[in-house]
């Protein structure tokens, strides 16, 4: 059968149970508009999705792919850590290469992914910014900590960038957090004003963390890669954690490196789900 004009093939896939449409723009030509976007994630009348993920031809020399990623609401982040390990699977398992490790352009700078086995990822997720104009978050200067008003409450975050916003907490139970309530208005708060996903941080020992996280654009998820990330850096930027730590989330584990100077490195599953083909101009 001959697919309908507008249509195009993608993958679910998913890290942990942040869920992604994959489609490959390599081989095929697409054109996505936000309202296209919302309708594919739809979990009702579309795919159902946290994030849309574009593979692209590199827009620069020396470099494997092009990595866009797109949130539920149609909006494109830089972003997103359980995404790039099913991207890095997918073009492997598409015959778009042959690499066990490739480079990525993101909006966000080139990542580096090492594809494991079992189908595990390894990826740098690159260095940690902390300038509050990296964020961007309105401060006067740079601090590991920030006292934030949320709702009439002070909270303690760690704010800072992997190519995406992110503001870290500590909490003492990370099951009791009240994540549905202070996730949207320290996403939303003045202070960042592109919005940042909201980390609530368990600290277990110094090697295990337990984390959930508000993300900007999506809600609560069930992982997020550079989540991860962002509070093992807010952990050792405390002092609270060493150089290797396990993070579990409610969608299982990922462990991250950092040793406080150069890139974070995340680790973690994949999962290929099904293949399917969106349906055209009237889907």
């Amino acid at each position: 059968m001959t697919p309908r004009a507008g249509s195009f093939a993608f993958t679910k896939m998913h890290g942990l149970g942040n869920d992604f449409v994959v489609i490959d723009a390599v081989r095929q030509t697409i054109a996505l508009s936000p309202e296209t976007i919302r309708r594919i994630a739809d979990r009702r009348l579309g795919v159902g999705c946290d994030q849309v993920l574009i593979v692209e031809p590199s827009p620069v020399p020396g470099v494997d792919f092009g990595y866009r990623i797109f949130n539920a609401d149609g909006g494109e982040v830089q972003q997103c850590g359980n995404g790039a390990r099913c991207f890095a699977r997918y073009v492997y398992e598409e015959g778009l290469t042959d690499k066990t490790t490739i480079t990525a352009h993101t909006p966000a700078g080139v990542i580096t992914l090492e594809r494991l086995a079992q189908g595990e990822v390894r990826v740098d997720m690159g260095p940690v910014r902390m300038a509050p104009a990296d964020v961007p978050f309105i401060a006067p200067e740079p601090s590991v900590v920030y006292s934030v008003d949320v709702g009439g409450r002070k909270r303690e975050l760690t704010v800072l960038s992997l190519g995406n916003p992110h503001a870290v907490q500590v909490v003492q139970d990370v099951e009791r957090a009240p994540v549905a309530d202070e996730g949207p208005r320290i996403m939303n708060h003045p202070r960042f004003p592109e919005g940042v996903n909201a980390g609530f941080l368990q600290i277990v020992d110094r090697r295990t963390v337990r984390l959930r996280v508000y993300e900007r654009g999506a809600g609560e998820t069930p992982a997020c890669g550079s989540g991860a990330c962002a509070a093992v850096a807010a952990g050792r930027l405390r002092g609270l954690l060493d150089d290797r730590v396990d993070v579990q989330l409610r969608g299982g584990r990922l462990t991250v490196s950092w040793d406080g100077q150069g890139s974070v490195w995340m680790q973690g599953p994949t999962c290929r789900v099904y293949d399917g083909q969106w349906g055209g101009q009237n889907a």
